[in-house]
């Protein structure tokens, strides 16, 4: 038996491997194959691993004692390494496809140049990786909001991969690569047409970098692009901003240079949110005040130095005046929209949550249909959007609640319940009933109703008055004076109720009397 397997077993499958010449080939192949497998599995298995080890250190536990599973985001951080253990493989196709016995050099030279064309794809994607990790590790920088570099690796990638692919292109044709470049001057055209996005898009990123237009972070507003939010990621080719609704909306990067778009971020960095509203006033509410009025807003400490040094001011005023100080017309006198306004100022200083040290204004616009508006203009302490609207309603919340204290009124447009209370006094029942009352009453005592007074003198077919034949002309003169204004009183009322059935049915009863 081991002189079969040492003598006659080699000499058996030698002679048929001379017989049948593709056994040897075929054979050959596999072991290759087999053997870049195994490579690539003691590569990943052990040797990558090891590495993977070492970079996340040793072992964790928890409190119990257990150990805790890696952090499988390693291996997408640091991803270029499994991709160079592709190499290895490949390594071994590459050499050992020459050991292969009578294979056509056309095959080898292909399988070669597949092989190489393939290293070449790996490293580009490992350097692809590394850019990644790059742009990874330096978002973990205090600073890399105000100053980010994926534009910039982005380029950089782009690069890099158009080098592979003409190494690629190369090495599947065997030709040398500064052949393929001398013959790209013709694509010249062709390639700024298919890369003008990128071109573009690069030139935008590099002015938007330099000139610290936008950060991750800032809050910009597009309104021809309904973008309005937070900018959560720059990139080369487009920018993301979060809205305020959590949607998304992409901008490409040239937008940013060829259009205008408003930063917030002055906003956040003054550590002050502007209040600018107006509250609108009846110009009618606006007078001079009394000297009971004054002396009743002296009781506010907020007034109390502004009326002391304005009276001042007015009497030294009119005392210059003269005769012509004698009537008020002709002096200077405090207003009580003036008053609130130094009111409201005051207010504004004293509040530790409005900024002391920014534009801090109440002022006039001008007037309109909506009423008088005044206008409040100050910052607030914090740029928090919860906090910055309590401030603000808490302002206007004080504002609506003192004026009735220095005789203003707020402007509104009438509703529905103006309207209703408007007219209720007219189209009430109880108000028709009055004015039936009121027409009795003007009855003198003994004289019949209006359809009795008709009874004894009405119009005829032609409309003059037929006097009485049965009283004294005399009395009755006055008696048809009386009836007349009886007549009027009642017919006013009838209109304001709108009766028409009832005076419809009064003339056709005078018709037939008269008849």
């Amino acid at each position: 038996m081991p002189d079969f397997i040492t003598n006659q077993l080699p000499e058996q499958i030698t002679a048929l491997l001379e017989t049948y010449e593709w056994v040897s080939v075929v054979s050959s192949i596999v072991i290759l194959l087999v053997a870049a497998w195994l490579s690539n599995f003691i590569t990943k298995r052990w040797l990558v691993r090891g590495v993977f080890s070492l970079i996340e250190g040793p072992p964790k536990t928890d409190e119990n004692g257990k150990r805790v599973k890696r952090d499988k985001s390693i291996y997408y951080r640091f991803g270029f390494i499994s991709r160079l253990a592709n190499v290895i493989p490949a390594l071994v196709i590459t050499f050992g496809i020459r050991l292969v016995p009578d294979l056509p050099a056309v095959v080898v030279t292909v399988v070669n140049n597949v092989a190489n064309a393939f290293i070449v794809l790996t490293i580009a994607l490992a350097l692809g990786s590394v850019m990644d990790l790059i742009n990874d590790l330096y978002q973990r920088r205090p600073d890399a909001k105000d100053r980010p570099i994926k534009g910039y690796l982005q380029v950089i990638k782009i690069v890099l991969y158009a080098i592979a692919v003409l190494l690629m292109i190369a090495t599947l044709l065997d030709r040398s690569p500064v052949i393929l470049l001398s013959g790209l001057g013709a694509l010249a055209a062709v390639l700024l047409l298919v890369f003008q996005d990128t071109l573009l898009s690069l030139v935008a990123s590099v002015q938007i970098t330099s000139n610290d237009m936008v950060r991750v972070g800032d809050w910009i507003e597009m309104p021809d692009l309904n973008a309005d939010g937070d900018v959560i990621d720059i990139a080369l080719h487009i920018v993301k901003v979060q809205n305020w609704d959590k949607t998304i909306t992409t901008i490409p990067t040239r937008r940013f240079i060829s259009g205008s778009f408003k930063n917030w971020r002055g906003m956040k960095e003054t550590g002050g949110r502007r209040i600018k509203r107006s509250v609108y006033l009846d110009q009618n509410s606006v007078h001079f005040m009394s000297t009971e009025e004054i002396e009743r807003l002296g009781r506010f400490s907020l007034l109390q130095d502004y009326l002391t040094d304005k009276q001042e001011e007015l009497d030294s005023w009119n005392t210059k005046l003269e005769e012509r100080g004698k009537e008020p017309v002709n002096t200077r006198r405090m207003t009580n929209l003036g008053t609130f306004r130094a009111y409201m100022v005051n207010y504004l200083r004293a509040s530790d949550r409005v900024r002391q040290d920014l534009t801090l204004i109440v002022r006039h616009q001008g007037p309109g249909p909506e009423g008088l508006p005044i206008e409040i203009y100050c910052f607030t302490n914090t740029v928090e959007w919860v906090d910055y609207e309590g401030i603000q309603s808490d302002i206007f919340d004080h504002i609506l609640a003192i004026l009735p204290e220095f005789g203003l009124q707020v402007f509104q447009q009438p509703s529905g319940y103006d309207m209703r209370s408007i007219a209720t006094p007219y189209s009430s029942p109880d108000n028709d009933d009055t004015a039936n009352e009121r027409s009795l009453k003007n009855t003198p005592e003994g004289e019949p109703g209006d359809e009795d007074s008709e009874s004894h003198g009405g119009k005829d077919e032609s409309g003059d008055e037929e006097p009485d034949t049965d009283t004294n002309p005399g009395e009755n003169a006055d008696t048809s004076t009386d009836k007349e204004t009886e007549k009027s009183t009642k017919r006013s009322a009838d209109t304001s109720t709108n009766k028409e059935p009832d005076r419809n049915k009064n003339e056709s009863t005078r018709q037939d009397k008269t008849t």
